[in-house]
């Protein structure tokens, strides 16, 4: 027994020992370009672009039950890197939103985005359309909502 605890120790040794090279310094090893590119590279990292929209939801107010309506929602890069919005979509398949798919939006420039709703719902519906862009949340978020008459309230 004594020499089983004797050998697992020995072997333990051997290994904690043999990695620990004694001989130079981990520090050493780093190459001085290499850290200056990735400083660089981080500090593009951090700069990202920032959609800023003249209103994040619009009322339709009331609309009469399967009336189509739409909205034009306008919104600019306010940030320092070129935009790109690679999907939007909406919380349900009544509200269609059409965006500039996969263009490059520069900083200060403004474009629109055109939100269809078809008028489905009865009474107070809210509506949200979700982009993926490239901004640091990654997803922004602009709403809808509409208060659907019921056929009976129709004039």
């Amino acid at each position: 027994m004594k020499k089983g605890i004797l050998m697992i120790a020995a072997v333990g040794a051997m290994l904690f020992t043999s990695c620990k090279d004694n001989n130079s310094n981990a520090s050493e090893k780093v190459k001085a370009e290499n850290v200056e590119t990735a400083a660089e590279r981080d500090a593009q990292a951090t700069v990202y672009p920032e959609i800023s929209f003249e209103e994040e939801e619009h009322d339709f107010g009331n609309i009469p039950k399967g009336e189509p309506v739409e909205h034009t929602f306008k919104f600019t890069n306010t940030g320092k890197a070129p935009l790109v919005i690679t999907n939007a979509s909406s919380s349900c398949g009544c509200t269609v939103p059409t965006y500039p798919k996969n263009e490059s939006i520069q900083p200060g420039e403004t474009r629109e985005m055109v939100v269809k709703f078809d008028g489905s719902g009865k009474g107070q519906v809210t509506k949200t359309v979700t982009l993926n862009a490239n901004t640091e949340a990654g997803k922004e978020r602009i709403r809808i909502k509409a208060f659907v008459e019921s056929d009976e309230n129709a004039s």
